[in-house]
């Protein structure tokens, strides 16, 4: 047996063992959790950035969604399919003819629930911004989801310290909507002291009847160099460029999108947990259970499907007073699709990284990478310019919110156990 090891035997990775590779320890599961945080924190912020150079939604994530198929078809044919197969634990292509499609069902039914859950948020970051979005999201997620993979996982999970960090997520939806709320409040009266009337303001599109817009602006650079961040001028300005119009929304718009979103997002891990370890007894007796790999390949496979599926629609019939578009004009856009296959990446390889690290040290534990809204608030707070120049109530309750998801990821990551082979 060959070990791959950072630093020594006992702080491994990855382990070869003669069937594939297989994530054995908890500290191996503590660090793909921790790169999954950071890829599934680093995406959102992409996908904002598009939209606010005018790019319309429904093309970005038609680019986003291939990559991000592919990228789970890349981890199946290499993770999934190293080693010799053996009866109690397959490859990925010998998986692919068995009788268990009880399991596959589990598993592409996370992916619709998923796939639903990112199609809202990319509406969701644009209405509520990108650090509340994520807040409050991801809290929902950790609040039900983490609560369904404890029992799911036979509560390998340390109850006394897992259900602590529930109840600092929890406390985190409370403060992101509190924050979301000051924020609006703190917009409103910028805009109603300023000299222009944003209500009579042209949008992005005029006659732009493809759907494509020019992204030849920087992402927040403004006509002049005098409009800073956060000022009623930058907000008419952003407003101006970008393809989703938010200003004048009523706040309960946003919110509505963004609980909705976390409903969605906290059934995906259970769902994938039920299709890896069968807790149901659904399978037929001697199938062995989906390994990771299979079950996230159909997983993927699954919220491709729904993706494409909704986004063609949208072409034509958009939502939130987006211009129509076209088949034709979603191939010729090709402004920013280099940045939107990239999220595509990214999100996928860091759910992969999160489910490998479940199934050794428990879902409920890897839900830690639910605490992703810390990167993508710093990525709004640099890239974005949220909450510039907002009040003092907005800044103190961002960052207790922020204080909270630290606090939560610590205690989730502590309460990791070890699954049972």
């Amino acid at each position: 047996m060959m070990i791959f090891g950072f630093l020594t035997p006992d702080s491994f990775f990855i382990k070869e063992v003669s069937e594939m590779y297989v994530i054995e320890d908890k500290g191996g599961a503590i660090a793909l959790m921790l790169a999954a945080l950071l890829f599934l924190g680093t995406w959102p912020a992409v996908l904002t950035l598009l939209e606010r150079r005018g790019r319309l939604p429904q093309h970005t994530y038609l680019d986003y969604s291939i990559t991000n198929l592919l990228s789970a078809i890349l981890i199946a044919l290499t993770f999934g399919q190293i080693g010799d197969k053996k009866p109690n634990m397959p490859n990925f292509l010998t998986q692919l003819s068995q009788d268990n499609w009880s399991s596959i069902l589990f598993a592409m039914a996370g992916g619709i629930v998923l796939s639903l859950g990112n199609l809202a948020t990319q509406y969701a970051w644009a209405f509520a911004g990108l650090s509340v979005t994520e807040v409050i999201t991801c809290s929902i997620t950790v609040v039900i989801g983490t609560t369904m993979n404890y029992f799911l996982d036979d509560r390998i999970n340390k109850a006394e310290i897992l259900f602590p960090g529930v109840g600092c997520f929890l406390i985190a939806v409370c403060l992101g909507s509190a924050v979301h709320s000051s924020n609006s409040a703190d917009n409103k009266k910028k805009l109603g002291g300023s000299s222009s009337n944003y209500k009579t303001m042209n949008g992005v599109y005029g006659d732009n009847k493809t759907g494509i817009i020019e992204l030849n602006k920087d992402l927040e650079a403004s006509n002049s160099e005098k409009v800073k961040a956060g000022t009623a001028e930058y907000l008419i300005e952003l407003e101006n460029r970008r393809s989703i119009k938010v200003i004048g929304s009523n706040i309960f718009i946003g919110l509505g999108i963004v609980f909705f979103a976390g409903i969605c997002f906290s059934l995906f891990s259970p769902a994938f947990n039920l299709a890896t370890n069968d807790q149901w007894h659904t399978l037929k007796k001697g199938v062995p259970h989906l390994v990771v790999y299979t079950a996230f390949f159909y997983f993927s496979l699954s919220c491709f499907i729904i993706a494409i599926t909704l986004n063609f629609v949208f072409l034509y019939k958009p939502v939130f007073g987006l211009p129509k578009s076209s088949l034709k004009a979603y191939v010729n856009d090709w402004n920013g699709r280099q940045w939107a296959l990239l999220a595509g990446f990214l999100c996928g390889f860091g759910n992969g990284f999160q489910f490998m690290g479940g199934q050794a040290a428990g879902y409920a534990a890897a839900d830690a990478v639910q605490a992703l809204p810390l990167v993508s608030t710093f990525w709004g707070v640099v890239l974005f310019g949220e909450y510039r120049r907002s009040s003092k109530k907005t800044y103190v309750l961002l960052a207790s919110m922020l204080f909270m998801f630290v606090i939560a990821v610590a205690i989730l990551m502590a309460s990791s156990g070890h699954r049972k082979t």
